[in-house]
């Protein structure tokens, strides 16, 4: 059952993921080694000779682990308990996703949209992807208000209308 999962997983993100996913993608019991990147588009995600793992955005860091200068040549794994963990060149554990679990099958990849993801179900994601949606849902009550809409307001007069983007 689980391979089953695993294969519709894999299938449904080749659907979804652009053709040239190989330098995007490090799969479980892989490792990024120091100088190395995934990189998807304009973005690279960079496992520094410093030891620090940095998100760059066309060249600007937009997401750090913040493990500058805690070794050097340091790797990143990918391991197979869903856990993505960064190893200072004694070996110790210097940074985890926190995202341990029971053995499986897991990837990480850089989306498109910006954000590192680590797939068998989503488990951990850097969180800052871009906002590239295809519309936006825009709520009207009515009277030309368009203040602040809470758990609390009445959505009797509520209008809704989904904008799509070109």
């Amino acid at each position: 059952m689980a391979s089953l999962v695993m294969l519709s997983v894999t299938v449904l993100l080749g659907l979804l993921l652009p053709f040239s996913v190989a330098d995007s993608v490090l799969n479980g019991g892989s490792t990024l080694y120091s100088g190395q990147s995934l990189n998807q588009g304009a973005y690279a995600f960079v496992m520094q000779p410093d030891c620090d793992l940095v998100l760059y955005d066309s060249g600007l860091a937009v997401w750090s682990s913040g493990t500058y200068n805690q070794g050097y040549n340091c790797v990143l794994r990918m391991q197979t308990d869903g856990n993505l963990v960064i190893y200072s060149n004694g070996n110790d554990a210097i940074w985890p996703s926190g995202t341990s679990g029971l053995e499986g099958n897991f990837i990480l990849v850089l989306q498109s949209d910006r954000n590192v993801v680590i797939y068998s179900c989503p488990i951990w994601a850097t969180g800052i992807n871009t906002a590239n949606s295809k519309g936006v849902v825009i709520v009207n009550r009515g009277h030309n208000d368009t203040s602040s809409i809470t758990a609390a307001d009445e959505p009797t007069n509520w209008k809704i209308a989904m904008v799509t983007k070109n």
